[in-house]
């Protein structure tokens, strides 16, 4: 089964991308067929800064690279690199209603949000189609904020193969209501936009500083602690086996904890969990000409795959004379 996904060059990641969304996103390739992008089209609608675009789009590579995605088991390319994608997207805007497009919340919520409205922010639907049934995607893992897009991919493809006959395969959405909700350092979702990350890739110094600023409740020393309401035991569970954490809600069941002394281990994991992750990203971002090297093949496996597609779509089409 042939799995897709898109992720926009966002800046530095923090624990809730890593558990929330990366880590299964790299376990795809272990079994089954993943096609991944590094989506900088998209990035474009909320990001004029050419340079930063040009550098996250290096970094984020460098991240997917450096925590396991592995571009012999999976097809992984920038986005850019691609632009039969644009081609794809005005043949596919000519079997997009308006209205389809009008009721699309995500163009309301950031033009809310302050976001300048212009077409490719109201168009993102259809290029993130066409990034879909290019590929001919037979699943794809979206937020909830995101189903709708994918509901939008899939009216687009059945309403062209309905023209023309079955071009495209219609991709099925995969939610995962069971995915990783890492709470932040206050309790709150993990977010940047909330100040409450604990970021990867970051100094030693620094990541014990956030570790540390870990809110926790009063109760005292020599009375037992609830591991369920405490922000520290939720998140150093993602990285325990089930005896581990068995093991660490018995510690807190027991009068006589510290929650400093649990923060101390807590970032002693985390440390040494990424170690091997951090001195990979840093060999990468080392040699950017390997890094474009290792794209371009990639790109070049995505594009034998996209032609294949374009050329039927072409011919259907009547573009082929």
């Amino acid at each position: 089964m042939r799995v897709l996904s898109g992720i926009q060059p966002s800046g530095s990641l923090h624990l809730g991308n890593y558990f929330g969304m990366m880590k299964k996103m790299i376990d795809y390739q272990e079994h089954e067929e993943l096609f991944c992008f590094i989506a900088n089209y998209h990035a474009m609608t909320s990001l004029s800064d050419g340079k930063a675009l040009a550098t996250g789009t290096l970094e984020a590579a460098a991240n997917f690279l450096a925590l396991g995605m592995d571009p012999e088991k999976s097809v992984f390319w920038v986005q850019s690199d691609l632009p039969e994608v644009q081609e794809l997207t005005w043949i596919l805007s000519n079997f997009t209603p308006m209205g389809l497009l009008e009721r699309c919340h995500s163009y309301k919520d950031k033009v809310a949000q302050g976001i300048s409205p212009n077409h490719g922010l109201f168009a993102y639907p259809v290029l993130m189609t066409a990034d879909i049934l290019l590929f001919q995607s037979d699943k794809v893992p979206v937020g909830k904020d995101q189903k709708q897009h994918l509901e939008v991919a899939r009216d687009i493809a059945i309403k062209y193969n309905n023209h023309y006959g079955d071009v495209f395969t219609v991709p099925e959405p995969e939610i995962d209501d069971d995915v990783a909700t890492v709470p932040g350092l206050d309790g709150r979702k993990m977010s940047k936009s909330y100040g409450n990350s604990i970021d990867l890739f970051q100094s030693e110094k620094q990541l014990r500083k956030q570790i540390m600023r870990i809110v926790t409740d009063p109760t005292p020393v020599e009375e037992a602690k609830n591991p369920d309401t405490c922000n520290i035991f939720q998140i150093f569970r993602l990285f325990l086996d089930k005896q581990q954490q068995a093991d660490l809600r018995q510690r807190y069941e027991t009068p006589g904890l510290r929650y400093g002394d649990v923060k101390q281990e807590l970032f002693e994991t985390v440390r040494d969990f990424f170690v091997p992750f951090t001195e990979k990203r840093n060999q990468l971002l080392a040699d950017p000409d390997g890094l474009r090297k290792i794209l371009a093949t990639g790109a070049d496996k995505a594009r034998y795959h996209a032609n294949k597609t374009l050329r039927k779509v072409r011919k259907k089409s009547g573009l082929v004379y």
